[in-house]
């Protein structure tokens, strides 16, 4: 127990500085993409074509972590993040640039490694505080980043990246030092990837859950993409106020993650926290338009970040629970990929949306998303307690 729960603590902190480095670049890319010649619509592609990288990467990466091991893949994994942000520090011009965005998609579409390590060093009852370390772990990666990624940039638009490098450095040092590989990961029979893909998504209640992963994230980006025009438009904030109320998400989503999840899974089950995760996100999204002042904007997003912190990682660990044990690694990179291809159709549709339609319509529409995979959720099976580790795998 001792040893599993080190593992973790180690997991959080790799995860937590991965991210770290991700949130320290976002808020100054669209600026040092236009200082290196691009155009408003060409710094839209560094976003989509990292996204785009790791919906084709994150499932190859699991897939290949299910065969090789967990910790040469995430050190690897790692390793390429460094040398990401490193060519991004450096960039000539935005071809490299967008080419150093795309490598890094692909280096950190590492998710899969990372939830898939959870899944073998946790009980099935204890899977969904397991995934909320990670989330927890994001979370407080994306409060502080963007903000130490603020200060950063007084010196250099470049020093985000080379502060992101070193970050990166530092943390493959540390795994390889410190995270060893889990002892509980099965011998793994060798199959052929496509074999495997459609075996597993025959299993019961994986192509819902991945559905749901690609709905839920696609209705969370569109709001994500188009709130600060609808702060500043509809309730007057700066782009500073801006990130204050995405810091009030980022703490809230943190705390249910990483201190509640594990209780609240164990008293009601995974099922029942995920729709209601589902419809609290559904209610914060229809509120966001129409809060009448800051203090209603934050009312908002209160059900909205609670219902963030409590779908997610209940969503991933119905998946690993449902997944072979030998499978991990590519069924969960196959429910990332789907919120990877998510995040890239949310932005594109809820920009377009705001702008032709109506202001309301991306957080409208997205409520309504997010009631249709609440009511999906329903038709889920709640794991048995006590037989998640035989629902993981293969009928003997």
């Amino acid at each position: 127990m001792t040893r599993r729960r080190s593992a973790l603590a180690i997991l959080f902190v790799i995860v937590f500085v991965d991210l770290l480095g991700f949130g320290m670049v976002i808020p100054v890319m669209a600026l040092y993409a236009e200082r290196l010649g691009a155009t408003d619509a060409q710094t839209g592609w560094l976003m989509t074509g990292y996204s785009a990288m790791q919906f084709l990467f994150t499932p190859v990466w699991g897939r290949l972590s299910d065969r090789f091991g967990r910790r040469p893949l995430l050190l690897g994994s790692i390793a390429m993040t460094a040398l990401g942000f490193l060519a991004y520090a450096l960039a000539p011009d935005f071809g490299w640039l967008l080419g150093s965005r795309l490598f890094a998609g692909a280096a950190t579409a590492n998710i899969a490694i990372a939830q898939a390590y959870i899944a073998d060093v946790t009980t099935p009852e204890g899977r969904a505080r397991g995934m909320g370390i990670i989330g927890a772990a994001f979370g407080l990666g994306f409060v502080l980043g963007p903000f130490l990624g603020g200060v950063l940039s007084g010196w250099s638009l470049a020093a985000p990246g080379f502060a992101a490098a070193g970050l990166a450095a530092v943390n493959g040092v540390a795994a390889l030092v410190l995270l060893p590989e889990p002892e509980e990961r099965s011998e793994r029979p060798r199959r052929a990837r496509l074999q495997a893909l459609w075996e597993e998504l025959s299993r019961p209640g994986i192509r819902r859950l991945i559905a749901i992963f690609f709905l839920a994230v696609l209705a969370f980006s569109a709001m994500e993409a188009t709130f600060a025009l609808l702060a500043a438009h509809r309730y007057g904030l700066v782009q500073r106020q801006v990130g204050w109320v995405f810091a009030f998400i980022g703490v809230l989503v943190t705390v249910v993650q990483g201190g509640l999840i594990g209780p609240l899974s164990r008293r009601y089950g995974e099922v029942p926290l995920l729709v209601a995760g589902l419809f609290l996100q559904a209610l914060g999204l229809a509120m966001l338009p129409y809060g009448g002042g800051t203090p209603g904007l934050y009312g908002a997003c209160v059900p909205l970040a609670i219902g963030s912190g409590l779908a997610n990682p209940t969503l991933s660990a119905l998946l690993s629970r449902r997944a072979r044990a030998e499978d991990q690694g590519g069924t969960l990179g196959m429910g990332q990929s789907a919120a990877a291809l998510g995040r890239i159709a949310g932005p594109i549709s809820a920009t377009n949306a705001y702008g032709h339609v109506w202001f309301a319509a991306p957080y409208l529409g997205g409520a309504a998303l997010l009631l249709v995979t609440a009511a999906v959720g329903l038709t889920l099976r709640s794991p048995i307690p006590g037989a998640g580790s035989q629902e993981a795998r293969p009928a003997q």
